[in-house]
Order: structure tokens, then C-alpha cells, then sequence
């Protein structure tokens, strides 16, 4: 299915340069884009790789274009922010392939009477949605999902096949939660008497905010006493653990394998590496950014780039320290050589 250049100016914005009855029919790479294609530039090091690209148009920056078009002959959409305005191309590209799930529920599926399953939701085979459950208008639940009891799921929220969703946990709209996530398992909580485990109830939930991304296999724990709460707009890539009564600021996105300990309260706006680790019960402010397999091991209260596994500091300190690091043999040459000379110094007098 094609879609006019005009179209998208008018669904989206920015300025077009060229013909606005221009058809195209996906998005492609610069390197790959060929007639029927647009594409974008967002990294000005890929001006020249533009310049000579098969696209009919190309979504790029004002900044950028006086070069590009130069030498390149097709139409531009020029946008002060390309990689976004991809995005949205590419988002509503999608909406018009795709067939959306038809409302209702499987025949297969196990949906007990007190719950409350909007009409125009779709649940699919094999799910599970338990007494007291909410599912909101045009969500979907994917095959082998568990719904637990008291449950809530917002409107246009998405779960991926096998999500399991557990009691009173509950997530705002256009959600998505992707195959294997498991949402309010029991925090890691125990007391020690005698050397033995006494495992502490968790009684609190999990809070989840609008248009919330949660990645596959990532596990979200219940609060022992009060609830875990997971922010508006949260992006959490797969495989992450966050740990009971943690609280994730609005906009906050982490990568893979990043890992949460309990109590932890992070802030609004924040990034986190692959592999990051934050430790329990501390506090990350505002606008944070910590480096992939960096430790977080104290409080951060200063907005910032952080890095390091042992000791965090901020990004530019450390990369100082790292410098010196590199330098110590060298150093530890010229320390031994000025003490060889001062020593014969000291023998002449």
C-alpha cells in the first residue's frame, strides 16, 4: 500500500521539498532504499551516504540538507528531529500492513465470570483471567497470557503471548508487555534466625503507567508492604529485574539485562547501559545517565553521565582515572629512573 508524501507532511508535519503526490510503500535503509522507498538521515557522519541513495525521499534535518541535496535528486522532508519523525512513519506504515486481532474471546480461553473483559477486547487461545480481573477497551491478550485475580489492564494495552500478570498488578494504556515478562512475582525478601530463611510476605503490587514498553522475559517484583511503581512512558528492554518496592521515574529507559535491587527509587528521564546494576535502597535524581556495566553502588543527586564498576563516578572524572590507569607502567618507569638518578646524586656528594 503506498502513501503520498503530502499524506505524511500532513499527518506529521515538516517540510516538504519536491512533488507531494510522490507514492511510497515502506521505509528502507539509506544504503538499500531504492524508488518505491523512503528513508532518513539522523547521523550527519551519513550526509554523503545520502547524498547517493535510491530513495524518493528522504526524512533529514534543515542542518543537513544544504549538503544532501546538492547531489541528491529526490524529495525531502525536513524536520528537526528525523530519527523521531521516523518513528512516527514507521509506526503508521505498520498500522495499515497489519490486520488488528478481531475483538472477543477464544473459546479456548478461561475467563472466570467476575471478570470484566471490555467487548472490544481480544483474548486468545488459552489465556487465563481470573476473579475480579479488568481488561480496558481494544486491549489484547495474547495466547497463554495469566490474568491473575484483581488484575487490571488498560486501554490499547498489548500482552505478547505467555506474559503472566499477577493479582492486583495493574498497567495503564497502550501498554505493551512482551512474551515471557512476568509482572508482581514476590519481591526477594527474608528474614535469618538460626541461619534459616523466614520468607516475608510480599503484599504490595505493581504499578504500571501509561504507554509503558516492557521487554521480554524482564520480571517486575511486588512490593513486600507497599506497591513497586513503574512511571508514564518507561521503556524496559528484555531480560531486566526490578526488584521489590522500586519506584521508576516517568521516561526512564533501560537496556537489556539491567538489574534493580529492591527500594531503589530512580527519577524521571533517566538511561541506563546494558548490564547496569543499581544496588538497594538508593536514590538516582533526575536526568541520570549510567554507562553499560557500570555499578551503581551509592546515591547519584546530581544530574549527569555516570561510569564504572568500582568506583562510580562521573563520566568525564572516570574517564580521567582511566587515562591514569593506562599510564601507570610508564609512570612507574620514570618514578624508578628519577630514583636511580637522585641516588646517584645523593652517592656523588
Amino acid at each position: 500500500m503506498g502513501i503520498r508524501l503530502g499524506d505524511l507532511v500532513e499527518r506529521f508535519g515538516g517540510q516538504l521539498v519536491g512533488d507531494p503526490g510522490i507514492t511510497v510503500s515502506a521505509i528502507a535503509p539509506l544504503d538499500s532504499a531504492g524508488p518505491a522507498h523512503i528513508s532518513f538521515l539522523s547521523n550527519s557522519k551519513l550526509r554523503a551516504l545520502a547524498a547517493q541513495s535510491g530513495a524518493a525521499a528522504l526524512i533529514l534535518s534543515p542542518l543537513d540538507d544544504p549538503t544532501v541535496s546538492a547531489t541528491y535528486e529526490g524529495a525531502r522532508i525536513l524536520t528537526t528531529n528525523p530519527y523521531a519523525y521516523f518513528a512516527r512513519a514507521a509506526q503508521y506504515f505498520v498500522s495499515l500492513a497489519e490486520t488488528p486481532p478481531a475483538p472477543g474471546i477464544h473459546p479456548s480461553a478461561v475467563v472466570s465470570p467476575q471478570a470484566v473483559v471490555d467487548p472490544t477486547a481480544h483474548v486468545g487461545p488459552l489465556v487465563t483471567i481470573e476473579a475480579g480481573a479488568i481488561v480496558g477497551a481494544h486491549a489484547v491478550i495474547d495466547a497463554g497470557c495469566h490474568i491473575g485475580p484483581e488484575a487490571r489492564i488498560g486501554a490499547g494495552t498489548r500482552l505478547f503471548a505467555n506474559v503472566t500478570f499477577h493479582a492486583r498488578c495493574s498497567i495503564g494504556a497502550r501498554g505493551i508487555i512482551h512474551s515471557g515478562a512476568v509482572i508482581g512475582t514476590d519481591g526477594f525478601g527474608f528474614a535469618v534466625e538460626g541461619g534459616k530463611y523466614i520468607k516475608i510476605p510480599q503484599t504490595g503490587a505493581v504499578v504500571i503507567g501509561d504507554d509503558v514498553d516492557i521487554g521480554a522475559n524482564t520480571c517486575i517484583d511486588r512490593g513486600a508492604l507497599a506497591d513497586t511503581v513503574i512511571e508514564d512512558g518507561v521503556k524496559l528492554d528484555n531480560q531486566i529485574q526490578i526488584g521489590h518496592n522500586c519506584h521508576i521515574g516517568a521516561h526512564t529507559a533501560m537496556a537489556g539485562c539491567v538489574g534493580v535491587a529492591g527500594s531503589a527509587k530512580i527519577g524521571k528521564g533517566c538511561t541506563f547501559g546494558g548490564a547496569a546494576m543499581v544496588l538497594g535502597h538508593l536514590e538516582i535524581a533526575d536526568n541520570v545517565h549510567i554507562s553499560s556495566g557500570s555499578m551503581v553502588s551509592r546515591s547519584v543527586l546530581e544530574p549527569g553521565q555516570y561510569t564504572g564498576f568500582y568506583p562510580l563516578a562521573k563520566n568525564a572524572e572516570w574517564e580521567r582515572s582511566a587515562a591514569i590507569v593506562r599510564n601507570l607502567a610508564s609512570m612507574r618507569e620514570k618514578i624508578r629512573t628519577l630514583e636511580k638518578t637522585i641516588k646517584t646524586l645523593t652517592e656523588q656528594k
